[in-house]
């Protein structure tokens, strides 16, 4: 097996409407399709960034709630590459969006922050 990239990834968002406007309107990511599926009670909201088909985000009405803090097992957390990590943080803490004091990757020695999704998905601002 080769694999060749990373498809998508998939969110279940406790508030759908709220998650939407906050990968669409905060993040600035583009909607491709929504979709409701009459026999779940869901929506299914493809997400691109730029060109690229990057996150379905879905709602359900009896989800489960899980762990998802940096540490907890599973997935760790989503990162997005910016150019500068100081203004994509100011920019988030415009929009009332809480964010953590930028680290220094040890290993890289790039600029990263940690931010959150409005189910407290921990999502990364990566300099590169």
């Amino acid at each position: 097996m080769r694999i060749k990239s990373v498809h998508h990834i998939a969110i279940i968002a406790s508030d759908y409407e709220k998650s939407k406007i906050f990968y669409t309107e905060v993040l600035g990511l583009r909607i491709l399709k929504e979709t409701y599926r009459e026999e779940r009670d869901s929506y299914k909201l493809d997400l691109a960034l730029g060109d690229q088909y990057l996150i379905e985000l879905f709602s359900f009405p009896a989800y489960v709630p899980r762990p998802s803090r940096p540490e907890a097992t599973g997935l760790r957390h989503l990162a997005f590459t910016v150019a500068n990590v100081e203004e994509a943080a100011e920019e988030l803490r415009s929009k009332n969006i809480a964010v953590e004091d930028i680290r220094i990757d040890e290993i890289t020695g790039k600029k990263f922050t940690f931010f959150s999704d409005p189910d407290r998905l921990p999502l990364e601002l990566y300099e590169a």
